[in-house]
């Protein structure tokens, strides 16, 4: 199973994704769902993947390749780092996403396994504002707003609730970076599909470049703060609760 969430309020970016892959209880890899492409003072994107991995990887592996030819081979290709918007980003991951699904579905689908996927798509470009996308198998998207800024695919369910509690479009990012944190350490504890490492990347707004972008091991003391902290929180604060009154 997966769990990534991506967040955009006002002030950036957090992507977070796990990196446990399984295809049964005896057959658990670590495949990495976060990608990136940066330009440095002109554009900065970050992606996470959710589902069939072999569609994901395609797509994946067809965005940098059309990123390759556009650089060495000088072709007229359009690209995730040349597209004029954030928007056309989105369209283009889209169009990749279709195609591997168009490609791939039946005979997938013929061994019995779901082709169904999905990605996160975060960034932002010079002159341009901080966007957030959730990209469809069928790839048509959708954008996060001001009421919804954050999305979330894989295992959503268990880290949902305390997005909900604790995360507006005014939150600072080191409050944002916390909640995602504590919605990924919430998931783990109750879905064993989900595990370390993490991988973790902030772009801050106006930025135009990563501002944290590095992965989190099962033995980070950070990380291990925020979850004995927040465990003991709720404790402290369900003791505290009133009894139900008859």
């Amino acid at each position: 199973m997966t769990y990534c969430v991506g967040l955009r309020v006002a002030s950036g970016i957090v992507m977070l994704s796990d990196t446990r892959t399984n295809a049964g209880l005896d057959n658990i890899s670590r495949f990495s769902k976060m990608f990136t492409f940066e330009q440095k003072g002109e554009r900065v994107i970050a992606m996470m993947t959710s589902g069939n991995l072999s569609i994901t990887q395609g797509v994946m592996s067809r965005l940098r390749r059309n990123i390759q030819k556009a650089e060495e081979e000088g072709c007229d290709v359009e690209t995730v780092l040349n597209a004029p918007t954030l928007f056309r980003v989105a369209q283009i991951v889209g169009d990749e996403m279709r195609g591997m699904q168009g490609e791939y579905r039946d005979a997938i689908t013929a061994q019995g396994v779901s082709t169904d996927a999905s990605i996160l798509l975060a960034g932002q470009r010079k002159g341009g504002k901080l966007r957030l996308y959730l990209v469809y198998s069928a790839g048509n998207f959708i954008e996060a707003t001001r009421d919804t800024p954050f999305f979330q695919i894989g295992e959503h369910k268990y880290g949902k609730p305390i997005l909900d509690r604790v995360i507006s479009f005014e939150s600072s990012i080191e409050d944002v970076v916390k909640g995602a944190c504590v919605s990924m350490e919430s998931t783990m504890r109750s879905n064993l599909s989900v595990g370390m490492p993490l991988d973790l990347v902030v772009i801050e707004n106006g930025a135009l470049s990563f501002s944290n972008q590095r992965r989190i091991e099962a033995n980070d003391e950070g990380f291990a703060s925020i979850a004995r902290n927040w465990s003991q929180l709720l404790r402290n604060g369900f003791e505290k609760l009133p009894a139900l009154a008859d």
